[in-house]
């Protein structure tokens, strides 16, 4: 199984673009996508230095075209996982089938000039806190009056709040940690982005979403997402949650995950994932920077993707489990039975209490592919739902 990774802010390198230009087409879509993000991506991407592209309004937009500008030289068709880091999941939401190109570009634009300004209303920031027993961390980071941002895995997590409290957490660091400020605007998924959560939701509003196509992880709870609707909402809602991309790793490791791409600018995501998951079968990875890495993606895909270049065979009318956990079906369906779109199927009980399992579409329930008290992964496949499409 191989999945494909978008990453997130921070990552992005001056002139990452460049190479990408050579390739037809390409200038004319990022220039079409400039108009929609109301930045310059062609600019942004090829000629802009450092401090330019540090600028979340800029940043936002310009990771996720890179990561959609590169994904159209792959036979994604062939792919069966997409997640995305922080803006990123605005990317892999597309390369799902959840959003068109069009609106998750247009999406990270606001959510970029949004968030920049909301990082503008008072001093605040980010630091990672590398190493360290995860609780006492996640403590001491609750100590100084900050916010767990991001929780990375691999040792790493990031803590985000006033500056103040960062100074503190730096003077007065968790036992074997270090603590890294880090040169970002300000302490984005906090409470402190309200004002851009705000905004964003007021567009999403307005996009009509589909359901995923493919398996779309993520950052809130590392879950599998069924419902394109709720995607969105998940995305708006990020802007002020912490990216939990520990536990879309951890979905990875569940679902057997063998393959990884991640779009450019890769190497960040890339190297989480190696680290996280050297315990398991660690995934084979291919770092997709410039379209000399292509032939190596594509043939990473024909070797982990397991369909032999057919259609996936997880598609909209196959129900995933949104949780790890045991499965319950509901006890008055059986195979054969009519089917309503966000008809309750069953449910998944977790440690945190049940999880609905929810119909994303009408017909019959044709074959239960899960049963009672089975054990089950995010991603599983649950139920079908009137046949292949």
């Amino acid at each position: 199984m191989l999945a494909v990774l978008s990453p997130g802010q921070g990552s992005q390198k001056p002139g990452f673009l460049t190479p990408w230009l050579d390739l037809t087409g390409s200038e004319a879509r990022l220039r079409w996508w400039s108009a929609l993000a109301g930045v310059d991506l062609v600019h942004l991407g090829t000629k802009a230095d450092a401090e330019e592209i540090k600028d979340t309004a800029r940043t936002q937009p310009l990771l996720v075209a890179a990561a959609l500008l590169a994904a159209e030289h792959l036979p994604m068709y062939d792919v069966a996982v997409t997640a995305g880091h922080s803006v990123g999941e605005l990317g892999a939401a597309a390369l799902a089938g959840v959003l068109p190109a069009e609106a998750a570009i247009t999406l990270a634009g606001v959510r970029g000039r949004e968030m920049a300004a909301a990082c503008a209303l008072e001093p605040t920031g980010m630091a990672a806190v590398l190493g360290g027993d995860p609780d006492e961390v996640l403590a001491a980071i609750e100590a100084h009056g900050l916010y767990p941002a991001n929780r990375n895995g691999a040792g790493q997590v990031v803590a985000a709040g006033a500056v103040a409290g960062l100074e503190k957490l730096a003077a007065e660091p968790p036992a074997k940690t270090r603590v890294i400020q880090l040169q970002v605007a300000g302490a984005f998924h906090t409470p402190y982005m309200a004002p851009a959560e705000a905004a964003l939701a007021g567009v999403a509003a307005g996009i009509t979403a589909a359901d995923p196509a493919r398996i779309l992880l993520s950052n809130l709870d590392g879950s599998a997402v069924n419902h394109g609707r709720e995607m969105v909402q998940r995305l708006v809602r990020q802007v002020t949650a912490p990216v939990r991309w520990d536990l879309c790793m951890r979905t990875l490791a569940d679902l057997g995950v063998t393959g990884v791409i991640e779009l450019p600018p890769a190497g960040t995501l890339a190297g989480l994932v190696k680290r996280e998951l050297k315990a398991s079968a660690a995934p084979e990875i291919v770092t997709l920077n410039t379209p000399d890495d292509l032939p190596a993606a594509r043939d990473l895909i024909a070797r982990h993707s397991g369909l032999r270049g057919h259609e996936p065979v997880i598609q909209f009318r196959v129900v995933v489990s949104p949780a790890a956990g045991t499965f319950e079906p509901a006890a008055e369906l059986a195979e054969g039975a009519d089917l309503r779109t966000g008809q309750v199927i069953g449910h998944i009980a977790t440690r945190q209490g049940p999880v609905e399992v929810t119909a994303h579409d009408s017909g019959l329930l044709t074959e239960w592919l899960a049963h009672h008290d089975d054990p089950v992964a995010p991603g599983q496949p649950l139920a079908r739902i009137g046949g292949q499409h």
